[in-house]
């Protein structure tokens, strides 16, 4: 086996390192003193070693895509040291429904042999970044009910 696919340094001993400073990391005083991460392979944001991508050999990113359309991108694990070709993006169109793409990202990570614990947090976050982008209904006018409504409403023009 090539040496790219095994690190020298474990994820665990990487994640004890890292993991109470690191560039992703967003540490909150207020609210008990909660850590979010920015990590672009965290599909919850949430500080943890099970969500944060930047440790995990083989990782799984949602973002946002031109004309509603979600981003998939994931980690290869063939090129650890390699930052720019460790990266592979698949963009799912908006002009899909919210189904398929939610199908098409189960069924690329599926394939791909991803993780399967992660499966139910991507469809979650594709679901949210493409609710985002649908355009706004407006809010319609209220209609006046009844006859009193009305002539109240006539009297005060």
């Amino acid at each position: 086996m090539a040496d790219d696919e095994h690190p020298n340094v474990s994820a665990d001993l990487i994640w004890e390192c890292c993991r109470q400073n690191n560039s992703y990391l967003v540490k909150r005083k207020t609210a008990g003193g909660l850590q979010f991460s920015r990590d672009p392979y965290n599909l919850t944001n949430k500080h943890s070693r099970k969500y944060d991508g930047f440790v995990s050999n083989r990782a799984v990113g949602l973002l946002p895509a031109e004309k509603g359309g979600v981003t998939l991108i994931t980690k290869k694990s063939k090129h650890l040291n390699r930052p720019s070709s460790n990266k592979n993006e698949v963009t799912f169109s908006g002009q899909k429904s919210g189904p398929k793409i939610y199908k098409g990202v189960v069924n690329y990570t599926a394939k791909k042999g991803y993780r399967a614990d992660l499966r139910q947090e991507a469809v979650a976050r594709a679901s949210a970044i493409h609710q985002s982008q649908q355009p706004k209904k407006e809010i319609p006018e209220k209609k006046l009910r009844g006859a009193k409504a009305k002539a109240a409403a006539e009297k005060d023009l």
